[in-house]
């Protein structure tokens, strides 16, 4: 069965490790159409008046499914957040990063491993984006917690886990102190989690403490529901367990059911056109996307060929066939066609 899905390329490095995600694809059998749209700078630079135009977030709602590279987001100035803007824009409320051990990847948390799940919520939260100078030297922000868009991230969550086969959730709060916003917030989660009771375990912990205790043992935790900014900074937290952004993959999904598959990983402009960057965060994003087919149109061999991609890009790392970041001597192509090699083999 043939698909459609967009293609954005990004910023930065994302031109690159975009093809060699698009590469292993192809090599792997996976019969995708591509429809490349852009956005971020890459879209200014081809002569866009906006860092998202319209035909890019009307491809994506027409196709429902999207690869997206990582787009530059100034710090402290300049243009807001592509990503964010994308995902209010398409409705894209949830966030899933999945973050585990990878044989051929040693961390000090490689034994006994861990296999974690962030569930973010995308829409609202302090990235509603909602900032105003009262006076010199005096700025607010405002945190937005709404009861809808709560229930339905638990929702999201507690189904995400059922239908995995996860065993537990565990809701990441401030409540203790932002007592209306996080309260409210985690007062939705507990009674959404009602009812799954016998099906999935649902705990609650304030979320510095809950930051040590992943730390400490991270075997303990499953799946990870976070508002906005706490599933920000969970995401490169636990990251970092497992040997960095380069091996993170990630999905948005929407109500529309839209979803796009993005690396967790920023631009990295200083390494950009060096041929260097680690396309594996963006090559478990498209197996992701594969499964995804896979369930949105009932095409089994989606996952078949998303087993596959998996197989060789472990095989390949169990070899020694990795990138600079993770420790190998490989560049951005030559991983791709390292990961090709072991198709066959994995296969």
């Amino acid at each position: 069965m043939s698909h459609t899905a967009v293609l954005i390329p990004g910023d930065g490095i994302g031109p690159e490790v975009a093809a060699a995600a698009q590469f292993v694809l192809a090599e792997a059998g996976a019969e995708i159409e591509w429809v490349e749209r852009h956005a971020g700078l890459a879209a200014v630079e081809r002569g866009a008046t906006e860092t998202l135009p319209t035909e890019t977030v009307d491809a994506i709602a027409e196709h429902r499914v999207a690869l997206k590279g990582p787009c530059t987001t100034p710090i402290g100035e300049g243009f807001s957040s592509v990503n964010v803007a994308l995902r209010k824009r398409l409705n894209l409320f949830g966030a899933v990063r999945p973050v585990r051990s990878l044989a051929g990847v040693s961390t000090r948390f490689s034994d006994p491993g861990v296999d974690i799940v962030i569930v973010r919520e995308n829409t609202e939260g302090l990235y509603a984006g909602i900032e105003n100078l009262i006076t010199d030297g005096v700025v607010t922000s405002l945190k937005v917690v709404t009861e809808g868009a709560s229930r339905r991230i638990a929702r999201f969550a507690m189904d995400y886990a059922l239908t995995r086969g996860r065993r537990k959730v565990t809701v990441l709060h401030k409540a203790n102190i932002m007592k209306l916003g996080d309260g409210l917030f985690l007062r939705c989660c507990r009674e959404e989690a009602a009812a799954y009771e016998g099906k999935v375990e649902f705990e609650s912990r304030i979320i510095d403490a809950g930051c040590m205790a992943i730390v400490q043992k991270p075997e303990d935790f499953d799946v990870l529901l976070c508002e906005n900014l706490y599933g920000d900074v969970m995401s490169d937290l636990c990251a970092g367990l497992v040997g960095g952004l380069g091996v993170t993959p990630g999905a948005n999904f929407g109500g529309d059911h839209c979803a796009v598959f993005e690396a967790v990983h920023g631009s990295a402009p200083d390494i950009a056109g060096q041929g260097v960057a680690n396309p594996l965060a963006l090559i478990m994003s498209g197996v992701m996307l594969l499964r995804h087919l896979a369930t949105s149109t009932g095409d089994a061999q989606c996952n078949l060929i998303a087993d596959r991609i998996r197989n060789a890009y472990n095989a390949a790392m169990i070899a020694g066939e990795k990138t600079r970041d993770l420790g190998g001597e490989l560049g951005t192509q030559a991983f791709a066609e390292a990961v090709a090699r072991n198709l066959t083999v994995s296969g």
